[in-house]
């Protein structure tokens, strides 16, 4: 979608709308809407649409409101984003090529318009690349919005805002793509693809390099896969020489079927996104290196696949990790904690990290304690753990802080290893991540976002449609802008 900013509205375009708050009244909006809209019970809530059609100079138009909430709620920022992505949701696919959007009446400033913006765009990505069947009528037609009274400041505004959307799609197109196209190469072609000439450095790792770095765990989820592992990370130095970075390390299992302990057919389709940590990390990196933040950060992505073959690991097997730490697998479907130690420890010896932060669709026991609501965050600083819920709150990225402790921490130890990868039947989500806690290094601050029901969706949301929500690329772009620069 193009957003086009002009002094006034284009003579052809048919479809005109506004954002309107709640409380507001509906003065300077066309007679039609303004009689017709309290009768269909339009009141400006957060994504309220009310549309009609009227004559203006003897052409027909087509005439909409969307609802912005009050002026002054705390979540001001969130309910223009919802007024965007709800104009979008209707007439994304509705025949019309394009729509005037005046923003006269309710968005006071710049940074409100870029919101109205964002969620106008972020609302519009669908992935129809495989559909050759679908009818005109399913298609997507919206083409261009062209934006009149903008605020002030409001194209700088929309740049930053682009920048980051652009992110949020990547990590969609991630998680969306399925396995046979998405494998551990192919997620490392599309990325030095996407960040070819952005100044962002990548580095990466193929299986003979990790082999000689000891990655022991990482490799051993994928050795029953026929396509090799690799690990990727994305540098960005954008701030004070010498500073410590921030790294953001993501599970890229690019598909899962649990292995030798083989996951149940119905459903298992699904797994495609099991690299949803991965893709947020992506997504994240390029929502900063596209707006050229002032932060030194690093993405860091574990890629590998999860298969049942001869050579795949087996309950029972011990693994060595690169910290030398040995690890007694009961379960070849608890692998993302596998491929996160290695990538942790890699990350720290590599970059040695002011913090440093996982993302993993990591248990289903974490969907099972917060639903699709809000992911889960543990974290041995708990500063750096609210700073990651604050940033989550202010972009609908969701966290809720869960605990870690001592006593949790035994349910892990093994008999014959360091420790085992799986705990007893309670606490599925605390012992994975004192799992991942055993591999960070004293006085490194670290948090570990379970995000397992987070990145796919089977119903539209705050700015998404059904499907990839592309959950954890503005959580990073937030957390960075509010913490590090």
């Amino acid at each position: 979608m193009q957003i086009n900013f002009t002094d006034s509205a284009p003579d052809n375009v048919r479809l005109h709308v506004q954002i309107v708050n709640e409380g507001d009244g509906l003065e300077g909006i066309d007679e039609v809407l303004a009689e017709g809209a309290p009768t269909a019970r339009f009141r400006g809530k957060p994504g309220q649409v009310f549309e009609g059609f009227a004559k203006i100079d003897g052409e027909l138009r087509r005439l909409a409101i969307s609802g912005a909430g009050e002026a002054g709620a705390d979540n001001r920022r969130l309910n223009l984003e919802r007024a965007g992505a709800a104009l979008t949701a209707k007439y994304l696919r509705s025949g019309e090529t394009d729509m005037v959007l005046d923003l006269a009446s309710a968005v006071e400033d710049a940074e409100e318009a870029g919101a109205a913006l964002a969620g106008l765009c972020m609302r519009s990505w669908s992935m129809d690349d495989y559909r050759t069947k679908l009818s005109k009528e399913k298609k997507v037609s919206l083409e261009t919005v062209h934006v009149i009274n903008a605020p002030e400041g409001t194209l700088a505004a929309w740049d930053r805002e682009l920048a980051i959307t652009k992110g949020v799609d990547f990590t969609r197109m991630l998680v969306t793509q399925p396995a046979n196209l998405l494998y551990p190469e192919s997620f490392v072609e599309v990325c030095q693809k996407m960040f070819k000439d952005t100044g962002a450095e990548l580095t990466v790792l193929d299986e003979a390099q990790m082999e000689e770095l000891g990655m022991g765990a990482l490799l051993g989820v994928g050795q029953g896969s026929v396509r090799e592992s690799r690990l990727l990370a994305i540098r960005w130095n954008g701030g004070e020489e010498g500073e410590k970075p921030t790294v953001f390390v993501g599970k890229g299992v690019t598909f899962d079927t649990g292995g030798i302990s083989l996951k149940p057919g119905p459903g298992m389709e699904d797994m495609k996104w099991d690299m949803g940590g991965a893709g947020a990390v992506a997504g994240g990196m390029l929502a900063l290196v596209g707006r050229k933040a002032k932060a030194n950060v690093v993405g860091v992505v574990g890629l590998v696949e999860n298969m049942p073959d001869g050579n795949a690991i087996r309950p029972g097997d011990v693994l060595t990790s690169m910290s030398g730490q040995t690890i007694e697998v009961l379960n070849t479907d608890a692998e993302g904690r596998l491929v996160l130690c290695d990538a942790l420890h890699w990350a720290q010896e590599q970059y040695d990290p002011e913090h440093i932060v996982d993302f993993a669709t990591l248990t289903g026991a974490m969907i099972i304690a917060l639903g699709n609501e809000h992911g889960g965050v543990f974290a041995n600083d708990d500063d750096l753990a609210s700073q990651l819920v604050s940033a989550g709150k202010s972009v609908n990225d969701k966290l809720w802080q869960m605990p870690l402790g001592p006593a949790y921490d035994k349910l892990i130890d093994s008999p014959i290893a360091d420790m085992k990868n799986i705990g007893g039947r309670g606490a599925g989500s605390i012992t994975a991540a004192q799992f991942l806690q055993r591999f960070i290094k004293k006085d490194t601050k670290w948090a570990h976002c379970d995000i397992a029901g987070m990145v796919w969706s089977d119903k539209p949301g705050h700015a998404h449609d059904k499907g990839a929500t592309g959950y954890g690329a503005r959580l990073i772009n937030q957390f960075i802008a509010d913490n590090v620069e």
